[in-house]
């Protein structure tokens, strides 16, 4: 009988003294919420891994069962200040008692059960917190009284701060700089005048609201963050003809003032919420707005793992832009592992992917059918696509039961088509450069590397399919064939042919054949004097050249070393190499190779038929048939009026289908990895604020378009901080020009906190407070404080306090944005096209090689009258941004950008001064400067561009450069001052 040893009995007395707390429901829950995020079995940091108890052993001293205090475990959390956790709050004392009480009774745990890491909510963050009630009564104290309650919450800090604020600024600063912010465009003259006869501020605030071109400049500011262009992206950068509808809306919005929440929902569930309103679909373009892979959707498709990715990466764009913009989430941080900083778990982020799991984007109609004609419109195309996904799957099916049977023959039909093309295919060859003059001489060459005896010489005309042009495209009517052992051809020369005393017939496919009668030589030159006509002009082409010993054995052409007069190389059709590989052009009358090839395809036929399914002929020759007969339906429906944006129902194209409605299927994947799923998941979003739901539905059943109408509503709840912090940010940013918070994208602990938390949640309360949630109305209070009017004048000891100008103890100083600049040019030289809405603006030419569009801006013609309207209306294109605009820091659309760069470099000053944009308007501008009457025109010219009189010192240096230079010379200097770039 084996005895207990001693410490086997201290264990088992020390067991019986305490009690065990309940693995499951008291020790797990902490381990799992507050260690297992750095001591999981991927993260382990200091080696210990506490996922299971074998683990946790196999760190020494770590856990020690029946001897806590010996264990490093509560060592480490334990004390005034314990060294872990890392990440957020310590464990409480009745946390560190209860796996002090686990470890004693001898850390019970069942062996099957591994921990995974769930961390605990943690909401304690000045922006998940509940909306400031206190603040906002605080400012809403003094509303509809003298004192505008923004300055209120500014003067406090600036007391605390023990600064003093600069007197307001002058009148003729204050125009410009509020007629800037609120249109984008400068004051008139005439505008100027009348504010300066009568300077009633809250007037000039209410006209400018109304303005149609507030929109346009607000509009400007949320398609930054939208990130809304008119091409795809990526590097098949293709136009997007129909997102234009959407620039249009987001510029109406402003102008109506829709209420907030409502300009929300639109933008994710409109559709379903809204199904009567036009809007309620052209709002869907903010979820389309983003880039989008051409080739993973179109032509790679989901059947592939790359396919599967880009749709992955798609829902992943629509989901960032969506929690980023409105209200200023990284979810996307989540898609790997539990958020590092703020309580979104990865469950989290593919809730939301379920909610947009049978989304895409693609072009759908707002207007123009009735309600009931698109739903039946929809039906056929759900129809349509269902058909079309059976097609490809039965083909696919065929396809994998034919592989392992005509792997040899498909083998063999590849060399043939290679060689001989399906009985007529292309192959092409050298290509001369390009000539107005049909006698100018053109030669090509080649250096067959060393003497040859060569007994025969075969010169192939080229082939081309385009147009139907077909053989002997490109060959000389009159020319001549030499060889000789010099590269020169100076002496030595041999003729073989000479065909340039006259016109000679176009061989078509017929093969020159040329008696080399054995001699040996190096260098073989065919020399066209007079050249074939292409289109317009001539050039010289030829297929392939053979040099052949006696019998044919050796072709000693082949990979020769070919030079030219001059050649266009254009892979894959023309190239130089070309002319010596082996590949061209052959008739049908290779009668051997022909057979060959149709005996194969004949019996490749016979295996595909013999192992078809049965039945699948008739299927497919039926599914034909119902395919044409309902495209045919669809194409009898009127097209209506398109919007690129959020769809479930639309056209196939390519390898890119609808889902009509149907959710794929989402799960959780391991570190990210679409090879590595785990749970299904349903629709849902993180529980960011009290009684905040997690998952949308209960069961595996539920509906894409109530997900999103869920998600829509889930954001705009009134006990949501994060969403109207979130834009009162935002518009506090729109009108000083820098944020309240200074990462506005990002709320969580990874960004900045507020300067101003009392005012910017006053600010928040009163926008979702409003019954009308009206935008205007918190500018109206924003523009209409003394903060707003405030000099831009510096202080140098209190910048030594406040350098950054946080606490608004005077105007921010500003740079025109890149429209700005562009559009005042415009509005200067008096030019502007003032139309509103549609189509964008072209402002570049497209050229269209095979790949992807090439938009070519130095091409375009700067005074093209289409293109001299405001830039908000710019046809906006991700892979060639435009470059005057880039240079002056415009955004980049293929991401969501929160606040630009004010960025100050030589190539704006090269860029103010030479581009041709500039010059083209400075010739405007310079019709309305008189030589004859210099000091008035300059004076006017003057106040055209900065709102102000020149002063004396100024006059006379323009004077001065007027009468040398010129007014166009005149207009580019004042199109580069100082006080024409920067609003104050």
């Amino acid at each position: 009988m084996k005895l207990f040893s001693f410490q086997a009995l201290l264990l088992i007395l020390a067991t019986d003294a305490w009690a065990a707390p309940d693995f499951e429901k008291e020790v797990a829950p902490i381990l799992e919420s507050r260690c297992l995020s750095c001591h999981d079995s991927e993260q382990a940091k200091g080696d210990l891994v506490l996922a299971s108890l074998a683990e946790a052993q196999e760190h020494v001293g770590a856990l020690l069962p029946g001897n806590a205090a010996g264990s490093l475990l509560i060592e480490k959390v334990s004390g005034p200040e314990p060294e872990m956790p890392k990440k957020g709050k310590p464990l409480t004392s009745g946390q560190v008692e209860i796996l002090r009480q686990w470890i004693n009774a001898g850390a019970p745990w069942p062996k099957a059960r591994i921990l995974v890491d769930n961390p605990e909510r943690d909401l304690d963050w000045w922006s998940l917190k509940p909306l400031e009630k206190d603040g906002a009564q605080r400012g809403g104290d003094h509303l509809g009284q003298t004192l505008n309650p923004v300055d209120v919450f500014i003067s406090a800090k600036l007391n605390e701060k023990e600064l003093t604020p600069m007197k307001e600024a002058d009148a003729e600063t204050l125009i410009r700089r509020v007629t800037y912010d609120l249109t984008g465009l400068p004051p008139t003259l005439e505008e100027i005048d009348v504010f300066l006869e009568n300077p009633d501020w809250d007037a000039l605030v209410d006209r400018l609201l109304a303005s149609p071109a507030f929109g346009e400049k607000f509009a400007q500011h949320w398609l930054d963050l939208a990130r809304y262009a008119d091409t795809h992206g990526y590097d098949k950068d293709k136009p997007r003809n129909n997102a234009w509808p959407y620039r249009d809306y987001v510029i109406q919005t402003f102008n109506s003032d829709k209420p907030y929440s409502r300009f929300l929902q639109e933008q994710i569930a409109g559709d379903v919420l809204f199904p009567e309103d036009p809007d309620g679909i052209i709002a869907l373009g903010f979820l389309a707005a983003g880039p989008w892979d051409f080739i993973g959707h179109w032509e790679v498709g989901e059947a592939k793992l790359d396919g599967r990715i880009a749709k992955h990466l798609d829902r992943d764009e629509m989901i960032s832009a969506v929690f980023n913009t409105f209200q200023a989430t990284t979810i996307q941080c989540a898609q790997c592992h539990h958020h590092k900083f703020d309580p979104i778990r990865m469950e989290d982020y593919y809730r939301l992917h379920a909610v947009f799991a049978a989304v895409d984007r693609a072009d759908r109609v707002y207007a123009g059918l009735p309600a009931a004609e698109q739903q039946k419109k929809n039906a056929i195309l759900a129809k349509l696509n269902s058909l079309k996904a059976e097609q490809e799957k039965l083909d696919t099916e065929v396809k994998r039961l034919l592989a392992g049977k005509v792997s040899g023959i498909d083998r063999r039909l590849a060399e043939l088509k290679e060689k001989y093309g399906t009985g007529l295919k292309p192959q092409y060859g050298y290509h001369s450069g390009i000539t107005k003059n049909q006698k100018e001489v053109k030669w090509v060459q080649l250096d067959l590397g060393r003497t040859r005896g060569v007994t025969e010489v075969r010169v192939i005309p080229a082939y081309d399919e385009y147009g139907g042009i077909g053989g002997g495209f490109g060959f000389p009517i009159r020319y001549r064939i030499e060889v000789s052992n010099e590269p020169d051809f100076t002496e030595g020369v041999r003729t073989l042919l000479d065909a340039s005393t006259e016109d000679q017939p176009n061989p078509k496919t017929r093969t020159i054949t040329l008696d080399g009668d054995g001699k040996p030589f190096r260098y073989l030159r065919l020399t066209a004097t007079k050249l074939a006509e292409r289109k317009d002009d001539y050039i010289l082409a030829i297929g392939e050249i053979e040099t052949v010993n006696e019998g044919g054995a050796e072709n000693f052409a082949l990979g020769a070393m070919v030079t030219a007069k001059d050649t266009i190389e254009q892979a894959v059709r023309w190239k130089k190499t070309n002319l010596v590989d082996g590949i061209f052009f052959r008739e049908l009358g290779n009668e051997s190779a022909l057979a060959e090839l149709r005996e194969l395809q004949d019996r490749r036929a016979e295996i595909e038929k013999a192992t078809r399914p049965p039945g699948t002929d008739l299927r497919l020759a039926s599914i034909k048939t119902e395919v044409s007969s309902l495209s045919k339906e669809v194409a009898s429906f009127p097209e209506g009026e398109l919007v690129y944006a959020a769809a479930t129902q639309f056209p196939r194209g390519g390898r890119f289908t609808a889902t009509g409605g149907k959710p794929r299927p989402i799960h959780l994947l391991h570190r990210g990895d679409l090879d590595s799923p785990r749970d299904a998941m349903l629709p849902g979003a993180p529980p960011l604020w009290k009684d905040a739901p997690d998952q949308f539905f209960k069961s595996g059943e539920w509906n894409e378009s109530d997900a999103r109408a869920i998600l829509a509503k889930y954001l705009t709840d009134q006990e949501n901080p994060l969403v109207w912090r979130t834009i009162a940010n935002r518009l506090w940013q729109w009108t000083f020009g820098e944020p309240l918070v200074g990462t506005p994208n990002d709320f969580g602990r990874g960004g900045q906190e507020p300067s101003h938390p009392e005012l910017l949640d006053f600010l928040a309360t009163q926008l979702r407070d409003d019954k009308d949630q009206s935008i205007k109305s918190i500018l109206r209070l924003l523009f209409t404080s003394e903060t707003y009017r405030r000099s831009s004048i510096h202080n140098e000891a209190y910048a030594a306090i406040d350098k950054n100008n946080l606490y608004l103890w005077r105007g921010h100083r500003r740079r025109l944005t890149a429209e700005e600049l562009r559009d005042s040019v415009l509005l200067v030289s008096n030019v502007m096209n003032r139309e509103r809405g549609g189509p964008g603006f072209q402002d570049f030419i497209i050229e269209k090689p095979q790949h992807s569009p090439h938009y070519q801006y130095h091409l375009h013609d700067p005074n093209d009258p289409a293109s001299l309207r405001r830039s908000i209306y710019r046809f906006v294109v991700r892979s060639q941004p435009q470059p005057m605009l880039t240079t002056f820091d415009c955004a980049d659309p293929s991401m969501s950008v929160p606040q630009r760069d004010e960025s100050t470099t030589a190539l704006q000053a090269l860029t103010q001064w030479n581009h041709k944009f500039i010059e083209a308007m400075s010739g405007h501008f310079a019709k309305q400067i008189d030589s004859k009457d210099a000091s008035s025109s300059i004076s006017q010219a003057f106040r055209e561009v900065t709102g102000k009189l020149p002063t004396g010192e100024e006059q006379q240096i323009l004077a001065a450069y007027l009468e040398k230079e010129g007014p166009e010379a005149l207009a580019r200097i004042l199109f580069n001052l100082n006080s024409f770039v920067y609003v104050d």
